[in-house]
């Protein structure tokens, strides 16, 4: 089953004066535990459709179904609870909560959810052991590198237990040696417990990594590569 499906979603911004039209028509099945990047030039419709499937917006026309829900028919207020429980982000700039410690930032999403203290705490120092952290579980994001901040966000999108985590070029303010650590950390949460990634990228990098390229062009899909199901 698969727990992204979209279905002719459009995407039309200020339809009453001069649209732009953002998508048009995508149809895209993702299955657990891919590893895909969505690609394309900038304006091809990548950011829009990752903010799309990640109910932080909404289509103009078309369905979106996540974990067979159709997130389409939810309010405003059950669309938050549904993102908290279910889907994991990861943001170019980070999003860390400056005034909260590494340890701290991968908690609040627990905390929002209202799971006990020791739960938070034992998972938030795993996750946060995962990412190569262990030492700096009570430094603040301005005490971090751009790197270290990024693995924290890293295990902080992982911290609901997510359905799938939405990355939207998570490597660009990165070097690389940190875009290589974070890819690895990535590749090896992917593999080894199933979690599902979905990039949007212009990273090179990013992209040479995917199992899986979906190639945007004027807000559609113009080529969609599975590098799984070809020969090696």
């Amino acid at each position: 089953m698969s727990i992204i499906k979209t279905t002719q979603i459009t995407k039309v911004y200020n339809p009453d004066k001069v649209p732009v039209r953002a998508l048009r028509g995508v149809d895209l099945s993702i299955e657990q535990g891919e590893f895909t990047a969505i690609v394309g030039p900038s304006g091809s419709g990548k950011t829009t459709l990752l903010n799309i499937i990640g109910g932080l917006d909404r289509p103009s026309s078309g369905d979106v179904s996540i974990a067979g829900q159709d997130i389409s028919q939810l309010t405003d207020n059950e669309l938050i609870d549904f993102r908290k429980d279910n889907i994991g982000f990861v943001f170019q700039s980070y999003n860390l909560i400056p005034v909260l410690t590494a340890l701290e930032n991968v908690e609040f999403v627990m905390l929002l959810q209202k799971r006990p203290l020791a739960e938070r705490r034992a998972r938030a120092e795993e996750l946060l052991e995962a990412v190569g952290l262990k030492d700096k579980l009570h430094k603040r994001p301005s005490e971090l590198s751009g790197g270290q901040q990024q693995r924290v966000a890293v295990a902080r999108a992982l911290a609901s237990k997510p359905a799938f985590v939405l990355a939207d070029e998570p490597t660009a303010n990165l070097d690389s040696s940190s875009t290589a650590q974070l890819l690895d950390i990535m590749a090896e949460l992917n593999q080894k417990e199933g979690i599902t990634f979905i990039f949007s990228t212009h990273d090179q990098r990013v992209i040479d990594r995917a199992q899986r390229v979906v190639t945007l062009v004027d807000g559609h899909i113009d080529h969609d590569q599975d590098r799984r199901t070809q020969p090696q």
